[in-house]
């Protein structure tokens, strides 16, 4: 136990101070090669995942994110390693950002309890914007005396990142961190220097109940689970629980800090609902508007889709699976 605080407490230093916010999902564990690259190869042997967000569709120029990641847990060498591609598209000048990237996980058996698993990304990005698709003040000016807007140099603007994280877990608890852009990319279209700030977070939780029966390990389980993230100005706390009753999972949480500066933060109540197999796991969420744009936003809506499968079904492979839910 020592061991592990000493590396959670490495993680906590390694965060820095920006003013920037990264794309976010509601079902993080559905997307779990975007939470931590810990988590890649956290499968019997391969796993294909789709995500996409719509957030805010009640305003003009929607936020639309989508999510691929495939990765593949090789039992000889106590690795994963994963694939992730996003892209999140912002506002009517279709502000979007691409993300490629190269995960790779190492798992270690502690003791006969404890398993951890550090992590890293590799990433190529890619910041763009459609220029013409936006509106400005001397466009609207009738007189004309508005200062015309100049376009920026490059429609585009690519760069490298660099992720980390570390997980550590039992049979019922988990907890892992999580260090995005340590590279600190520029994303700067007018070749000035426009640094994303560095990410951190902190997730985790416990399985509070577990049934099941000898050739079915889990029919029937209640897990508790937090995801705390900080970049920035940005603090965020997703707070919620899951109920999983074989085919049907169901989920609620409360995202926003119960104190923040003084007064009581609140975003969104978001409610889960998923089908879950042993290869399949489909899942649908809808985030709930509380804060003062309550009447605005029209919410988001989430969907995410994992397939997991075996190359040779008749192998059979040891897994210590982690007990964080599926979405």
């Amino acid at each position: 136990m020592k061991r592990i605080f000493i590396v959670f407490g490495i993680f906590l230093g390694a965060w820095t101070k920006g003013v920037s916010q990264d794309p976010q999902f509601s079902q993080f564990y559905a997307n779990q090669l975007y939470l931590a690259p810990s988590f890649a190869g956290a499968t019997e042997e391969n796993r294909i995942s789709l995500n996409h967000r719509n957030q805010w569709p009640a305003l003009p120029g929607v936020f639309l994110t989508y999510s691929f990641s495939a990765d593949r847990y090789f039992s000889n060498f106590n690795s994963g390693v994963g694939l992730i591609a996003l892209h999140d598209r912002a506002g009517s000048g279709r502000l979007s950002n691409t993300i490629v990237g190269l995960l790779y996980s190492y798992n270690i058996q502690l003791n006969e309890s404890w398993h951890i698993r550090p992590g890293v990304n590799f990433m190529y990005t890619r910041l763009g914007i459609d220029f013409n698709r936006l509106v400005f003040n001397d466009q609207l000016s009738p007189g004309g005396t508005t200062p015309q807007t100049e376009p920026p140099p490059f429609d585009s603007k690519p760069d490298i990142d660099f992720s980390s994280s570390i997980l550590a877990y039992t049979e019922r608890i988990w907890i892992g961190s999580t260090v995005d852009h340590l590279l600190k990319p520029n994303q700067s279209l007018y070749g000035e220097e426009t640094i994303v700030p560095i990410k951190f977070s902190v997730f985790g939780g416990m399985q509070i109940i577990k049934k099941g029966r000898l050739l079915n390990p889990i029919d029937e389980s209640l897990s508790t689970a937090f995801l705390f993230k900080t970049q920035g100005g940005y603090t965020q706390l997703d707070l919620g629980m899951y109920w999983f009753k074989e085919p049907l999972v169901f989920g609620v949480w409360w995202r926003g800090l119960p104190v923040f500066k003084g007064h009581f933060d609140r975003d969104a109540v978001i409610l889960l609902v998923g089908y879950k197999t042993s290869n399949l796991h489909i899942g649908y969420s809808y985030d709930l508007t509380v804060s003062s744009l309550i009447t605005h936003t029209g919410g988001a809506h989430e969907i995410s889709l994992v397939y997991e499968f075996r190359s040779n079904p008749r192998r059979k492979i040891k897994v210590h699976a982690i007990p964080c839910p599926e979405f």
